[in-house]
């Protein structure tokens, strides 16, 4: 039997609507209901906002606030969409977080664009919240890494490994 997933949204370029050919933007509805929907996901989840901001906003309060919140979820399959630039600085906060599986995803265009990888990452996700073992992952661009092992590269706008574990 499959278990309930909760997603998370806590905003971030996932969820972006940008105005004046992208000179100004904000944060808008989290797109992660109509992408599953799209996808025709058939899974036990639900869906909450909790924040919606750009991870460069993000406060230690905020971080303090989605660590409390994963917590208290009853559900041990967790996937928080987050901003790329701060993710792996929130994933380090949950890692203390026992027994409940969490990924953090999120995408480098908004999912309003055609040329979004938000539906390919909110996919890993999916999959890799359903197989992995309890702990904190990140899911971008088709790799699923540990929290402690992975930075984002600005210059080649992507996620990498810090080292061959």
């Amino acid at each position: 039997m499959t278990q309930r997933l909760t997603f998370y949204c806590t905003g971030g370029t996932i969820d972006k609507v940008y105005y004046d050919n992208k000179r100004r933007f904000e944060v808008g509805e989290p797109q992660v209901q109509q992408i599953l929907e799209e996808a025709g996901v058939v899974l036990d989840y639900s869906i909450q906002s909790i924040l919606n901001k750009d991870s460069l906003d993000m406060t230690d309060r905020d971080r303090e606030y989605i660590v409390d919140t994963v917590e208290k979820d009853k559900n041990t399959a967790v996937i928080i969409t987050h901003g790329t630039d701060t993710m792996v600085k929130t994933a380090k906060r949950l890692s203390r977080i026992q027994n409940k599986t969490i990924v953090l995803t999120g995408a480098m265009q908004p999912a309003r664009f055609k040329s979004s990888d938000a539906v390919f990452n909110i996919g890993c996700a999916v999959l890799a919240v359903q197989i992995l073992k309890p702990g904190v992952y990140i899911a971008m661009h088709g790799r699923i890494f540990d929290y402690d092992n992975v930075r984002k590269n600005d210059a080649l706008n992507q996620f990498e490994e810090l080292n061959n574990k």
